[in-house]
């Protein structure tokens, strides 16, 4: 199960008891928000890529979406997205609980600027009912982040 290996990854920060599990579902944006009584936009997604045979997980602010063309420039090949099976098999996280933490070697983790504009962030942990509430520089840490990135855009 996937949120037992994010609180088993969490325990080396001794953080696995701050995971929030809901009764309701967080798997969007909008639902965590909701759950979390927060706005949108400190719900930090983590949206899972394609990165030639291998995943990668760009991770930005509830207020988002990935930026084409600065994704490309940056990266050097256009941004495509896992299928939920693929997510799952690459990540070991479903869809609605993916995220930046617990992943198989070789899944990179890049953070989007987005997110430094917020004291405090939540991204999911592993299930479509969790989340946790990190700083930037803490979810930087545990999420092994590359690089901080600009590769996103805010929703009108």
């Amino acid at each position: 199960m996937s949120i037992k290996n994010v609180k088993q990854y969490f325990q080396k920060w001794q953080r696995e008891k701050d995971i929030i599990e809901f009764e309701q579902p967080t798997a969007t944006v909008a639902q965590a928000a909701l759950a979390l009584n927060v706005i949108e936009a400190r719900i930090a997604k983590s949206i899972s890529l394609k990165n030639g045979g291998l995943a990668m997980i760009v991770v930005s602010a509830g207020d988002t979406k990935l930026d084409n063309k600065k994704f490309k420039a940056y990266f050097g090949f256009k941004a495509s997205m896992l299928t939920p099976d693929e997510a799952l098999c690459a990540t070991g996280h479903a869809v609605g609980g993916v995220c930046p933490f617990a992943l198989p070697p070789g899944v990179l983790v890049y953070l989007d600027v987005s997110l430094k504009r917020f004291e405090t962030i939540f991204p999911a942990c592993g299930s479509s009912n969790s989340a946790i509430e990190l700083t930037p520089d803490e979810l930087h840490e545990y999420s092994n982040n590359k690089e901080w990135i600009d590769v996103c855009k805010q929703v009108e």
